[in-house]
């Protein structure tokens, strides 16, 4: 009995495993998972997913501190609002960073942007804040509660992502891995001009 059930449990395994592989084949994001080059994130391949207004969910609810002790929640958006995962040795993140404080600039009027650092503490996060002259706030999400708010949407470890929220607080368009400034701008517009 005890060898049929090893067996058993063998031939699981292995049905298992063969699942397993043919499910993250031609997954991007899950190929780099066993392959991450040391590197400690996953990047995004720079796919723009666009949800039309009549197919958008419900409002994300979420809610966090900034590293300042304040706090933000989807109750407190005003209007469309972009949200941008980050943490400061991700260098995707490096490279949007300039793009992103330069569209919060141009849409200040329009669009609320926000940061959630998934990984650094308050100074490292300030200090690269202050280096790439974003004015925008981050919520400090290193113990993944924010992260998990947003888990319809943002895969764990795909940093950057970046959200854009209509003026309902739904998920209208994302971007995985560093954002293109044009193709930003015109998500931006578009959500702006719905």
């Amino acid at each position: 009995m005890r060898n049929k059930t090893s067996r058993a449990l063998i031939g699981l395994a292995i049905a298992g495993a063969g699942l397993l592989t043919a499910c993250s084949g031609d997954d991007p994001l899950a190929a780099q998972a066993g392959n991450s080059e040391g590197k400690n994130y996953i990047a995004g391949d720079g796919s723009v997913m666009e949800i039309a207004e009549n197919d958008r969910g419900e409002p994300v609810e979420f809610s966090g501190e900034t590293f300042d002790g304040e706090t933000i929640s989807g109750d407190s958006l005003d209007g469309p609002a972009l949200v941008n995962f980050w943490y400061a040795s991700c260098a995707p993140c490096r490279v949007e960073a300039p793009h992103l404080a330069e569209l919060s600039t141009d849409f200040q009027d329009d669009v609320t942007f926000m940061g959630v650092n998934v990984r650094d503490g308050a100074e490292t996060a300030e200090a690269f804040e202050r280096n790439f002259d974003i004015e925008y706030p981050s919520i400090a999400g290193s113990d993944g509660q924010v992260l998990l708010q947003f888990a319809d949407y943002v895969p764990p470890q795909a940093v950057p992502t970046t959200l854009v929220l209509d003026d309902q607080g739904r998920v209208a368009a994302r971007v995985l891995g560093a954002v293109e400034q044009s193709t930003l701008k015109s998500l931006l517009t578009g959500v702006v001009d719905e």
